[in-house]
């Protein structure tokens, strides 16, 4: 067995010239993304989640014909030999009782997603964009994509917008019969959501936890990621992994502080206060407001039937803050940082204060240090802002 490295939910910027992710950056394009992931991240395995536009289907048939990718017998395409993609699609649909939530749908074989992204033409309205609306419940998608012979994983799944935690139930039970709940093998826990937030839903005890970026720029690739151990980086072994078969796990999760994350807690729309006060907070406590954003850790206070959590789910994650979030370490400073040590994994967890001192000078080298120590104070997010860190 051996330890693979992996973020499976990477969206696409543009392909073919034209926009996936409206929100997603230019340059985030299936090449960059690998070749980022390989370089500055250090990753083994990335899944991209925008997979099942025919835009980046066109590219990826493109890619294989050229050899640049190559089709993995149990799943997944190996870029250059060095990494390997999952082809994923995200599908926004609608519950019955009006919600709204993201779920993530992820194949072992181009031929799959292929299958899937002609079936989706049937229920939304652009295929070619990312994350659209799907004309359909969770329940229906499911049943799609387990015949195609795929997986489904609910996104984000705390968050208010868009979530079935965060917005359509308080139980995924209660969307999905018992034996479709069985079919789903994890489920994201989002930026704003750790390990111990999932384990106080009882009926998660069996379920993987998965810590993805969600990233809408190469900058944001690996800011949340996994650690995998299996015999090889391939889809079924990753779905091995899930299920917590034949010796295969989810060894940790890597991810922010929650309270760097946008949504962790209630926030006031009307006078933009986000609240420090004891969970839940459901009316602002600074001018009355009712117009509030309510943050995941409001929710799932609200929600919870296992608030003491399960202690071996705590233990296995670990909070990082990525480069970017720590003052006064720009792009010029991270090149610096990525030329002389490698990967951004490599300097937020491994390389020594010491030697980070020969590069940056004392004080940097110690706020890395301190970010990868607990250290510093951070100003909890909500509404849609993210955390800061307090100096």
């Amino acid at each position: 067995m051996k330890q693979y490295f992996s973020d499976l939910h990477i969206h696409i910027g543009r392909a073919k010239g034209l926009p996936v992710k409206i929100t997603g950056a230019k340059n985030l394009t299936f090449k960059n993304i690998v070749e980022e992931s390989i370089t500055r991240k250090g990753l083994d395995i990335i899944g991209i989640i925008d997979s099942g536009s025919p835009l980046v289907l066109q590219e990826i048939n493109e890619m294989l014909e050229k050899g640049e990718l190559e089709e993995l017998r149990d799943g997944g395409l190996l870029y250059k030999d060095k990494i390997t993609v999952i082809l994923g699609s995200e599908v926004e649909t609608i519950e019955d009782g009006g919600g709204r939530a993201h779920s993530l749908c992820y194949f072992p074989y181009l031929e799959q997603m292929r299958i899937f992204s002609k079936e989706m033409t049937h229920y939304i309205k652009n295929i070619n964009l990312s994350s659209q609306l799907c004309y359909m419940n969770a329940r229906t998608l499911l049943s799609i994509v387990e015949k195609i012979g795929g997986i489904l994983i609910p996104a984000h799944a705390f968050t208010p917008h868009k979530s079935f935690y965060g917005s359509v139930c308080n139980r995924l039970s209660e969307i999905f019969p018992e034996d479709m709940f069985k079919k789903i093998p994890a489920i994201e826990l989002g930026l704003s959501a750790d390990s111990d937030f999932a384990s106080r839903i009882f009926e998660l005890k069996e379920k993987a936890f998965l810590s993805n970026s969600d990233a809408h720029s190469l900058s944001k690739i690996a800011r949340e990621y996994n650690i995998f151990r299996m015999k090889s980086p391939t889809f079924r072994e990753l779905v091995l992994a899930m299920k917590r078969e034949n010796g295969r796990e989810i060894k940790a999760n890597y991810g922010l502080d929650p309270r760097l994350g946008k949504y962790h807690r209630t926030r006031c729309m009307e006078c933009s206060y986000v609240s420090k006060e004891e969970p839940p907070v459901l009316i602002c406590p600074k001018c009355g407001g009712e117009n509030v954003v309510l943050g995941v850790l409001d929710r799932i206070t609200i929600i919870q039937d296992s608030p003491d959590g399960l202690p071996e789910r705590k233990n296995s994650y670990f909070y990082q803050i990525p480069l970017e979030f720590i003052p006064n370490i720009g792009p010029k400073t991270i090149r610096i940082l990525l030329d002389n040590f490698g990967s951004e994994m490599n300097i937020l967890h491994k390389v020594s204060e010491r030697e980070l001192e020969k590069v940056l000078g004392r004080s940097l080298a110690e706020k890395i240090v301190y970010a990868r120590e607990g250290k510093l104070d951070i100003i909890p997010g909500g509404g849609g802002i993210y955390g800061k860190i307090s100096i």
